[in-house]
């Protein structure tokens, strides 16, 4: 049985985040980036966005600030509101949208429903209900939609509508409970669980703790079988979940470790102060839980984090800033390999240097750059035919320099690319 969901939705409309889509009222004067990277902090299972644009410009800004909250949030983006053509799926699919919706009170939206699936895949299209109807129902049905948003209905008459076996999301008023108990209702959203600061983290602790099944952190091994230290507690080393950068070394004892898997932020005990210590809680800093591990004699974890700020009390991003010994050596690190090399395009194109091959790529503009990336495509053709696996390598090397100078270009990052290939 899957997960149900709270799912916040915000109402975009000249690059503000309302709560309804009269939008009579501001979510938070906060950006909607802002609001949004405040949801998946907070625990929320996944976004919805409407996009309540205008015309070509106002559609454009809805379409950039939609990529804007993507790169910044770790949770999946729902999106819908301003569909006309199959180009404007792609557009939210491509601004970073796991789903986007069609409504059912556009006729041309139900017309083209086929094609959107047979483009892009049901996995990745749904259906926004002002107004359930059996026909549209059927029709999602036939396509095998992902799921059904529903707004604008009676809570208490949700039972009778047959969904046809697809998930809804259901727009609540209030009494979450009585809808998540509900076999065909995959999640709620609303403007309950979309106000500022909701805590969907205690909300769903909640649920699970009356029985519904909510995604929160449940500890594999129970804390009386961790081997503590001469002072009872585990030390607890922490990285960044994205880079593994490690960050800090902390400790902890059952209190925090509690109090961490039921807030997903991570708590620590204090030796110095003698007390609970929840990372962030002073200083804004915190640290959300992405993953913990054990080792193999229970007796140290390893916790992967989300670090806003900085994890060092002196500032610094990391406690292990100063270097004690080190030895030349090769770095081999995919990812940061290709952030290395990134950074030193990035930075010719901010502060050009004399000489500079990028440079002078970046001077002679976007068709020079497509052009060597093209003549590198044909070098690792040829390369391949040829039995000398070296020669393949430098190609295709080659080839990757030429993109990421395209990708500087462009504004898209490694990070992109990563979480694109990851949604596939």
């Amino acid at each position: 049985m899957a997960y149900k969901k709270l799912i916040p939705i915000i109402f975009l409309k000249n690059e503000k985040a309302y709560l309804t889509s009269d939008c009579d009222a501001l979510i938070s004067i906060a950006t909607p980036v802002e609001i949004a990277m405040k949801y998946s902090e907070n625990g929320a299972d996944e976004i919805i966005i409407i996009d309540l644009s205008y015309d070509d410009d106002s559609h454009e800004k809805a379409i950039n600030m939609i990529r804007q909250i993507s790169k910044t949030i770790d949770i999946p983006l729902i999106v819908g509101g301003n569909v006309k053509r199959v180009e404007d799926v792609k557009k939210y699919l491509y601004a970073g949208a796991s789903i986007a919706l069609l409504e059912d009170c556009k006729e041309s939206n139900l017309l083209m429903m086929k094609e959107v699936v047979d483009r892009f895949g049901k996995s990745k299209i749904g259906l926004w209900f002002a107004n359930v109807d059996e026909e549209s129902i059927n029709l999602a049905s036939d396509n095998q939609v992902s799921c059904i948003l529903v707004s604008n209905i009676d809570n208490n008459s949700i039972n009778s509508i047959d969904f046809a076996g697809i998930p809804a999301i259901v727009s609540a008023e209030d009494n979450i409970q009585e809808l998540l108990e509900k076999d065909f209702v995959l999640g709620v959203t609303g403007p309950f669980v979309s106000v500022p600061n909701y805590d969907f983290m205690a909300s769903k602790q909640a649920l699970t703790d009356i029985g519904i099944r909510m995604n929160t952190f449940k500890s594999a091994i129970p804390f009386v079988d961790f081997k503590l230290n001469s002072d009872g507690l585990i030390p607890v080393i922490v990285q960044d979940y994205k880079t593994d950068e490690v960050l800090m070394l902390a400790y902890m004892n059952k209190e925090a470790y509690d109090k961490t898997i039921s807030t997903g932020r991570m708590s620590y005990f204090s030796r110095s102060r003698q007390e609970l210590w929840i990372k962030g809680l002073t200083s804004g800093h915190y640290q959300y839980v992405k993953s913990i591990e054990i080792d193999c004699d229970n007796d140290t974890l390893l916790a992967k984090v989300k670090q806003i700020g900085a994890a060092c009390h002196t500032g610094n991003r990391s406690c292990f800033y100063r270097n004690l010994v080190s030895s030349s050596y090769a770095q081999t690190n995919p990812l940061k390999v290709f952030n290395d090399v990134m950074s030193v395009i990035e930075d010719r194109k901010l502060h050009p240097k004399e000489g500079s091959y990028t440079n002078y790529l970046f001077d002679k503009g976007i068709d020079k750059i497509l052009k060597k990336v093209g003549e590198e495509a044909t070098e690792i053709i040829i390369a391949a035919k040829n039995p000398d696996a070296e020669e393949i390598k430098y190609e295709i090397s080659d080839f990757l320099y030429h993109v990421m100078v395209l990708m500087v270009l462009r504004d898209v990052s490694w990070e992109d690319i990563v979480k694109e290939l990851a949604n596939r």
